[in-house]
């Protein structure tokens, strides 16, 4: 072959070998060096060599591809930092991922004890990196996974927990600093002591957990509910006890992290400011913190002191506590002796204790559970294990009772035991405090009903002497008419009963005279007043508006000189002017003629004859 042809056969396959590197598979044939990637097939995770920021070391990690401030989700030789750029990732024939540095030497592998036919490496859409046999993509029988063993980062769909079966354990652990992925010095795992629960450790000590699982969240995340963000599952088999959770929109992009400060947050991409917000995080405040309180203590964030000792218990050391340090807890007021008359005090509200040392049974009744941990003395507390569908099964503690919280919202049942005297104490402060409560309501209820009775009364009065007044006013309409007051005459109006007893009946005797619309009858009131009243003719078209206004008018015109106009009667169809009566001349002399009243003063008294 000659010289030509050689360097086009090189040339070629270097040709093939990137093209094949622009895919998202590694063969045993194709490798990936420190400057190649690989890419899920829709694009959304990278596999390469990188460098953490201010750092110059190499190593092989996964990362966002669409997300524009790198941002890795798993490294494979986090704890062997490659020095230079000759870093080779394979595939081998056994089917295991190498890491080799500049001399070929491994300085991290994948493991694998299932037989390996013509192995690949793939790099999933999730974000996941697995190795299998040829195109066989059955998720159980991969020869090795990412997801498996996962670094600072849980992603949608990888199970965050053990496999009993196995033993493998998928937990977190943080990155020592942002510049250095090698293991720093906290650990997030499940935890299957007892009833299973999440803890955060600091080494070996123990700085948050979780609570266990109720069938709807962790204990002690009282704000994870259904949400637009994502999904989440805890699954307890034969097999597994793992926590999960899937996307609702794939469009979006979350991740829950551990942080090299010991933080377990969840972030989401936000592509218009291009960068992380933080979305949740598992420890909210102080109260978050491991056993702040001690055994048998309570915190509860919104009180000063934050922590307090449950009832029926006390300060084991009072100096220390008065000092602030609540760290050795609360002992019992009375300690217990299994006697057959202790029970148990129900609080509400909290985040169950540590589990560690619990026994749980998903088959029982709260009844049953109550009755298992009476008869057992070493048990101390129970609650159902599962909260849906108003509560099944058995979750028992004991020992001491350890890391207890109260929340606003979303806490849980938990069932103390106390002894008998503690339990005769709680019953009369309980019974005194019903009864508190009982007088209060009564008072409350008392004072209450006295001054809406104040009230009441009050706009009754103020109502009647209303309508006293308005009663002296109102007056009888035609048929269909409202009534109406006397607020707009200002003129007393005369009944008609006291007319007619007053004019004997409007008899003819008593007539005086008759204009064009109406007589005039000369009456004498009870009292010895005489009057004169002008009686409109029912003939005449006027209403009881024009009536009222007209008479209004004329009561304007009252003076001194003049026939002095006393009232009027509106009853029914009647309308009636009373006048004071004058003996020497004639009615229509006064009202229709010159009226001279006084010698020395003349008035001419007009007055509308369709309203006198």
């Amino acid at each position: 072959m000659d010289t030509f042809t050689t360097l086009v056969v090189f040339f070629y396959a270097i040709f093939i070998l990137r093209v094949a590197n622009a895919g998202d598979t590694i063969t045993v044939d194709l490798v990936i060096r420190d400057g190649e990637t690989i890419t899920s097939v829709g694009g959304s995770f990278e596999l390469g060599f990188f460098s953490p920021v201010d750092s110059n070391n190499r190593y092989v990690g996964i990362w966002y591809k669409k997300v524009s401030t790198r941002t890795v989700v798993w490294v494979a030789n986090r704890e062997f930092p490659l020095t230079g750029s000759s870093g080779v990732l394979k595939v081998t024939d056994q089917g295991t991922l190498v890491v080799l540095n500049g001399t070929n030497g491994i300085i991290w592998s994948s493991n694998s004890s299932q037989p390996a036919i013509n192995p690949n490496a793939q790099l999933l859409e999730s974000g996941n990196l697995v190795v299998k046999n040829g195109n066989d993509g059955d998720p159980e029988k991969f020869l090795w996974q990412s997801f498996d063993y996962p670094c600072d980062t849980v992603l949608p769909g990888m199970k965050f927990g053990r496999n009993t079966v196995t033993g493998l354990d998928r937990y977190l652990s943080s990155w020592k600093s942002t510049d250095d992925p090698s293991k720093g010095n906290f650990t997030y795992r499940l935890d299957p002591s007892g009833f299973p629960q999440l803890i955060l450790r600091s080494g070996l000590a123990v700085t948050f957990r979780s609570g266990p699982w109720n069938g709807l969240r962790f204990s002690g995340f009282p704000e994870i509910r259904s949400n637009p963000v994502y999904k989440y599952a805890f699954v307890v088999n034969e097999e597994e006890m793992y926590y999960t959770y899937e996307l609702v929109n794939s469009s979006v992009i979350s991740r829950l992290v551990l942080n090299p400060n010991g933080y377990v947050q969840r972030f989401t991409w936000i592509d218009r400011t291009r960068g992380w917000i933080l979305y949740s995080s598992a420890q909210k405040d102080d109260c978050d913190s491991y056993a702040l309180c001690g055994a048998y203590g309570s915190c509860n964030i919104n009180h000063s002191p934050k922590c307090t000792c449950m009832k029926g218990f006390v300060p084991k050391f009072p100096n220390e506590w008065n000092m602030v340090d609540w760290s050795n807890g609360c002992v019992r007021s009375t300690p217990l002796d299994c006697h057959k008359d202790e029970g148990f005090v129900k609080y509400s509200g909290v985040k169950l204790p540590d589990t560690r040392n619990s026994w749980f049974n998903e088959n029982m009744s709260l009844k049953e559970c109550a009755s298992m941990c009476l008869r057992n003395c070493s048990c101390t507390a129970y609650t159902n294990s599962d909260i849906r569908n108003g509560g099944s099964g058995c979750l028992l503690w004991f020992g001491d009772l350890i890391d207890i919280r109260e929340f606003a919202e979303n806490g849980q049942e938990l069932y103390v035991r106390m002894a008998a005297s503690e339990l005769d104490a709680f019953s009369s402060s309980n019974s005194s405090f019903k009864k508190r409560r009982k007088q209060i309501i009564i008072i409350s209820v008392s004072i209450l009903g006295v001054l809406l009775l104040i009230v009441v009364l009050t706009l009754y009065i103020v109502k009647k002497k209303k309508l006293k007044r308005n009663g002296k006013i109102k007056h009888h309409l035609k048929e269909g008419e409202a009534n109406e007051s006397q607020e707009h005459l200002e003129l007393p109006l005369f009944d008609l009963a006291a007319l007619l007893s007053a004019t004997n009946n409007f008899s003819s005797d008593n007539k005086l005279g008759e204009g064009g619309f109406g007589p005039v009858y000369k009456g004498i009131l009870l009292e010895g007043q005489e009057i004169a009243v002008k009686r409109l003719s029912k003939n005449s078209r006027q209403g009881l508006n024009e009536f009222k206004n007209e008479v209004e008018s004329i009561a304007k015109l009252q003076h001194r000189n003049l026939v002095k106009l006393l009232g009027c009667c509106i009853h029914g169809n009647e309308r009636m002017l009373i006048y004071e009566y004058m003996p020497n001349k004639s009615l229509d002399f006064f009202i229709f003629g010159l009226v001279l009243l006084n010698p020395n003063d003349f008035y001419y008294v007009f007055l509308f004859s369709y309203a006198c």
